[in-house]
């Protein structure tokens, strides 16, 4: 069964030098409440693995983080609606590291399901290809890039529901990444809007037996 702690229990078992993964998608199903405990604990030299650098119009997120300095390496899909990071990444105060977005998926997916990388088409000939040392195979006489695995020491992920196993429901496209990250980190602490005792079964997206630890989104 998944213990039921606070955001600030949540954010406390975030350490400096750590790796996590965050879910959402421009803060939109993102576990924004626990993001916004990490930033008040001063935690630093944090290495991100998500969608993007989060949107400065939220109140809260993963742009604080960011805006703190709290983020030493940011590995995302695109940056752009947070200003904050291409200016950082310029100034050489946080390293970036751009991936399309179906070949992070992937890389996350593989780092969750044990397998050894990914083969894919998509960056050969561009700065995040070989340009970026990534190695190529042939295959068929067809090139590839092979993406490596991506791991965490915590995943933070959002639930629209989650039961007191830790079994989770989405609303919509709230799932983007969070199902995946859930599967691929040592630790896997969820942020839901709602926590109930139990969720049947045909509903459940994410299984209680990967969720270590759920947040209430809405308590103080």
């Amino acid at each position: 069964m998944a213990k039921q702690i606070s955001v600030q229990e949540a954010a406390a078992l975030v350490k400096d030098g750590m790796t996590i993964m965050v879910g959402g998608f421009l803060s939109v199903g993102g576990p924004n409440a626990v993001l916004h405990a990490i930033a008040e604990t001063g935690v630093k030299d944090l290495t991100v693995i998500a969608n993007d650098g989060g949107q400065p119009r939220f109140e809260n997120g993963l742009h604080e983080l960011i805006h703190n300095g709290q983020v030493k390496h940011l590995i995302a899909t695109h940056i752009g609606v947070n200003p904050e990071v291409g200016q950082m990444m310029n100034a050489g105060t946080m390293k970036v590291t751009l991936v399309p977005q179906g070949s992070l998926a992937e890389k996350v997916r593989a780092g969750g399901y044990g397998l050894g990388g990914v083969l894919t088409p998509t960056g050969l000939g561009t700065p995040v290809g070989e340009e970026a040392g990534k190695e190529v195979i042939t295959v068929n006489g067809k090139e590839y890039l092979l993406e490596e695995p991506l791991r965490a020491d915590i995943a933070i992920c959002y639930g629209t529901t989650t039961d007191a196993y830790g079994n989770t429901k989405y609303h919509g496209t709230t799932r983007n990444f969070n199902t995946v990250m859930a599967t691929a980190a040592d630790v896997v602490i969820m942020q839901a809007d709602q926590i109930v005792d139990m969720l049947d079964a045909d509903e459940i997206i994410v299984q209680g037996i990967l969720v270590d630890y759920v947040v209430d989104g809405g308590a103080k």
